[in-house]
């Protein structure tokens, strides 16, 4: 077996110590191959918000006079004592949890409350301090103990002044879910030369869980990702699969990992194979690549994610720039050429430059619908191109209008009741419509990516809102089974194009992997943020 090492490239570091904000030294990874450092950090748990307006109120009325409150309105108590705010909370299993309720206080009085969880009583006089005004808010935070299931929180005014406004309930009850989601999936899979073949969805799966890698130094995770490749890779780069489709491009990015990584030569003969195969890989008479070689001038959306971030990262560790870039930013042109509707934002699922597949309609040549995760696919395909792209590249600013477009979009189109979006996106009141999760997660993904960005600016209170509110949706699906790992909801299978009957009619699978790998891209952006 050769084992020779290469160096690694210039301006690709390995891991090292880092200067965090505060000048102090942390563990981490200089430069992630995702284009944004990700520093070591302890485990980060989830938080549940549960809104004012979902409670259970008793003497009490929901407003939204105030300016600041989150969700849709807040709830103001009669003044008197009594009156209550009371949320059915709901944990994984029995744990001691963080409970933070936000507030406003307009007057100069203290107005405390009795905090019960399930009927008994945890503190008997929380203080709410005067906030300075009604609409600036505030956090008081205790703990108490939530058993498995779901658990009653109640928050009673003290005195005749009533209560303070309240806007929502943090509940943060200590689970890692993106440690979890991986820990779980292991335990499934154990043997990491069993996992599968090599293909999009397990190395978008490993791409999610090396990101939990990369903030838990957990070095289990990075083995096993390491054996999964080795699996399919030889000591001389070759691949045990023939790149015919875009698909197969996709798991190249774990190559450039294990690269920089490792240093060991073999992976970067292997990209370098999947980067020469794209110079004889057929195209659209426009230059669009095909999904497949199979499929005759077929562009489809999914292909986007499954080639051009790795071309664009490939590009800069091994000084293939322009032509990578350059490349990248033409190919999500020419698909947004054809399959970008004039006015919503939104992208069609395919196009056929013949126009003779049952699908595609005769004039435009797209298929009929905008099918969630297809969208999600090219949204983050211009995400990661972006954080890769040089800040002068000449078409930079056409890619972030499409950006801005789809955050518009998905603002738009998001289900108000759950945070999440629909298997359909724009169909939404269709009998047989359904709340999809993997493309939920792409689409939070994308607009927390837009807003750090700052691709997004105008209307960034807005897109953050959703974001938040789609974080939350997402969680609602993720729970701990009674063998206490993790089991992921409402997931589409594998879906190829097809009319809206078809994707309707696709099925829902719990802990299906394109929606594992969606899940952890999603959970650990939104640890950046510290959506806790």
């Amino acid at each position: 077996m050769d084992c020779s090492r290469s160096t690694p490239p210039a301006g690709i570091p390995r891991r090292g110590f880092l200067k965090t904000a505060g000048g102090s030294a942390a563990l981490g990874v200089a430069s992630s191959y995702l284009g944004a450092p990700f520093l070591a950090s302890p485990a980060m748990a989830a938080t549940t918000t549960y809104q004012a307006e979902t409670a259970r109120i008793f003497r009490a009325v929901l407003e939204s006079i105030h300016a600041g409150f989150s969700g849709t309105a807040y709830v103001n108590t009669f003044q008197e004592a009594g009156s209550y705010v009371e949320w059915l909370v709901t944990v994984p299993r029995a744990v001691t949890a963080t409970l933070a309720v936000r507030f406003a206080n307009g007057t100069t009085a203290n107005r405390p409350m009795t905090v019960r969880v399930n009927g008994a009583v945890v503190d008997p006089a929380l203080s709410f301090p005067p906030t300075g005004g009604w609409p600036r808010w505030a956090v008081r935070s205790l703990t108490a103990p939530l058993h498995a299931g779901s658990n009653t929180v109640r928050l009673t005014s003290n005195t005749a002044n009533g209560a303070p406004n309240i806007d929502l309930l943090d509940v943060n009850d200590g689970t890692d879910w993106g440690k979890a989601l991986v820990d779980s999936t292991i335990a499934r899979n154990p043997d990491p030369a069993a996992f599968g073949s090599w293909t999009y969805y397990r190395g978008y799966y490993l791409l999610g869980q090396y990101q939990v890698y990369q903030r838990t130094r957990n070095s289990r995770y990075l083995q096993y990702l390491t054996a999964w490749v080795d699996r399919h890779v030889d000591a001389d780069g070759n691949i045990d699969i023939s790149i015919n489709q875009l698909d197969n491009i996709q798991s190249g990015n774990l190559l450039l990992i294990l690269h920089r990584e490792t240093g060991l030569n073999k992976y970067r003969l292997a990209a370098d194979k999947i980067k020469n195969t794209l110079k004889t890989y057929p195209r659209t008479s426009d230059g669009g690549f095909w999904h497949t070689t199979g499929f005759t001038g077929q562009l489809w959306l999914d292909g986007t994610f499954m080639a051009l971030p790795f071309l664009v990262r490939y590009g800069k560790m091994y000084g293939a720039i322009p032509s990578s870039f350059n490349e990248a930013v033409n190919q999500l042109l020419v698909y947004a050429a054809h399959l970008k509707h004039p006015s919503n934002g939104l992208l069609y699922h395919a196009y056929d430059e013949q126009g003779d597949t049952p699908w595609a309609n005769p004039v435009s040549r797209h298929s009929p619908e905008f099918w969630g995760r297809s969208i999600g696919w090219y949204g983050m395909a211009l995400i990661d191109v972006l954080d890769v792209l040089n800040t002068d590249h000449p078409q930079r600013g056409q890619l972030i209008t499409l950006v801005q477009g789809l955050v518009a979009a998905f603002v738009r189109l998001q289900d108000s009741a759950t945070g999440r979006w629909y298997q359909v996106v724009d169909k939404a009141t269709v009998s047989g419509n359904w709340l999809e999760t993997s493309c939920s997660c792409m689409y939070v993904y994308i607009i927390s990516k837009a807003l750090e960005r700052r691709y997004v600016t105008a209307t960034a209170a807005t897109a953050a809102a959703a974001a938040r509110k789609g974080f939350q949706g997402v969680l609602s699906q993720i729970s701990l089974g009674t063998d206490g790992r993790t089991n992921l909801l409402n997931i589409c299978t594998g879906t190829g194009v097809g009319n809206l009957a078809f994707y309707l009619a696709r099925p829902r699978i719990t802990n299906e992997i394109h929606g594992l790998g969606a899940f952890l891209t999603m959970y650990e952006q939104s640890m950046l943020q510290n959506w806790r």
